[in-house]
């Protein structure tokens, strides 16, 4: 039997996207095909090597790193080398800048080619479409990765293969349901395309390689979109897309930490304060932007407002960058009822706490998935990229989620309109089939990451049982 410890287990190599969200994902789905036999070598650069190391710890006869400098490029300044703290508008020019490394790894496999080190197929983040042409030179095939939503993924690469032209509405034929949305919640990798551009054409190139791809594997498990990985779709190679989600997040300090987080708070500090809500039966509201956005003046404005206004309780991670209404945390850290954390906090343990019953996202899909696998029902607050996307597939698709408002960067919501929607789900009884459907979609999140296992290991699909123990009473404490 081939093995990872003698050398002759089938060798895959990997090119995670330099982007955080991208990169821990796919990192999470290495480590699963290293448990199940086979080896593999993570590409990376100096920079975001470090967060290689607790996945090497854990496999050491199974994973390799094979660390690369990364190609510069005009548009990126010098020494960037992921989307950490770099501008969106230059996010294209580094996924561009990234496939310079083909050339290097076409050396790099074919001085292994002969040996029981040769490459046998490529596994690469949906960023990475250069790799299509890469693993056909290597003579394998290439699975492409998204670490986001069937839906959502389907979406951009429809935008990239009919390139529709700028309308007050953009709709999606070869979509089940045909969705449509208005031009300024399309993706913003797709509205700055600029034909003849070199970033621009890069960029759709990389998307259409993916359509060449032997398959889709997408961070998503099938209680969440049984609707979009039932058949093969067009957007995604007319090929069949594999559920591999949700793939594990960090639960406790030292996992945040292994995987480049500071945390500005423990999770035991944190948990021990939410335990005060839970003995006067009160609920708390989390809140979080993602751990990298700068929330806009006016929106910060509004959702200070509605939570004076309201008397809610809550958590409210918030970047550090983002600026709040002069006072506030000063009131909110005298008055006991709220907590503002500014840097990491630590969002899966908040999330599994009783005390939680609702969560206001920007509807990015790492926190989609950690809600959905905590139960916890969301206030949808989309602002850009995918997370459009992310918050009609909750609110109209599965009805575990509540929309605060679709106006996204370019408007603010009022803060009375934000208060009404915190004042229905925190006090009011309207949402309660919300808070039960987010209930019944933690089962289905355990479901699936038990068949996750088996797809991995190379089993059945259907049928699993929950295998995450959950905390009792989350939906009638929402009641």
């Amino acid at each position: 039997m081939a093995t990872a410890t003698d050398g002759t287990a089938p060798h895959v190599l990997v090119v995670p996207c330099p982007a955080q969200g991208h990169m821990l994902a796919l990192l999470d789905l290495t480590g699963l095909l290293a448990s199940r036999g086979l080896r593999l070598t993570v590409v990376t650069t100096p920079a975001t090597a470090p967060q290689l190391a607790p996945l090497q710890a854990a496999h050491p006869a199974a994973v390799r790193v094979l660390t690369l400098p990364f190609p510069s490029h005009p548009a990126l300044p010098a020494g960037v080398e992921s989307a950490k703290h770099l501008p969106p508008a230059l996010f294209p020019s580094l996924i561009v800048a990234f496939a310079g490394l083909h050339g290097p790894l076409v050396s790099w496999a074919r001085a292994r080619s002969r040996g029981p080190d040769r490459v046998v197929a490529v596994l690469s983040d949906f960023f990475c479409g250069w790799t299509q042409p890469l693993a056909a030179e290597l003579g394998g095939p290439r699975i492409a990765f998204s670490p986001c939503a069937a839906y959502g993924t389907a979406v951009i690469q429809s935008l990239f293969r009919r390139m529709p032209r700028p309308e007050d509405v953009i709709t999606f034929p070869d979509i089940p349901g045909e969705p449509a949305y208005p031009w300024r919640q399309i993706s913003m990798l797709y509205r700055t395309f600029r034909d003849g551009d070199e970033v621009s054409e890069g960029l759709r190139t990389n998307f259409m390689w993916n359509l060449e791809s032997s398959g889709f594997v997408l961070n998503t498990f099938r209680g969440l979109e049984e609707r979009y990985l039932a058949a093969p779709l067009p957007d995604l190679g007319s090929r069949r897309a594999r559920a591999v989600g949700p793939l594990a997040p960090e639960a406790d300090d030292a996992g945040a930490a292994e995987r480049g987080g500071e945390m500005a708070v423990s999770a035991a500090d944190l948990c021990a304060w939410l335990d005060e809500f839970v003995k006067d039966d009160r609920g708390v509201v989390y809140i979080s932007f993602g751990s990298m956005a700068v929330l806009r003046p006016p929106h910060a404005a509004a959702l200070t407002a509605a939570l004076e206004s309201t008397g809610v309780a809550f958590v409210w991670a918030v970047a550090p960058a983002t600026r709040l209404p002069d006072g506030f945390e000063e009131r909110v850290a005298a008055g006991g009822r709220g907590r503002v954390i500014r840097g990491w906090a630590p969002q899966v343990p908040a999330l599994r706490h009783r005390a939680v019953r609702w969560f206001v996202t920007h509807c990015g899909w790492n926190s989609v998935l950690e809600a959905a696998a905590a139960g916890v029902p969301m206030l949808a607050w989309p602002m850009t990229a995918d997370q459009f996307a992310n918050a009609r597939l909750l609110v109209d698709d599965l009805r575990a989620a509540v929309p605060v408002t679709w106006g996204g960067l370019d408007a603010a919501p009022g803060p009375d309109e934000v208060a009404r929607v915190l004042d229905a789900a925190v006090n009011g009884q309207m949402w309660a089939q919300v808070a039960a459907r987010a209930d019944e979609l933690a089962a289905e999140a355990a479901t699936g990451g038990a068949a996750r296992r088996r797809l991995v290991a190379g089993g059945g699909g259907a049928g699993a049982r929950p295998t995450r123990p959950r905390e009792p009473g989350r939906t009638a404490a929402v009641h």
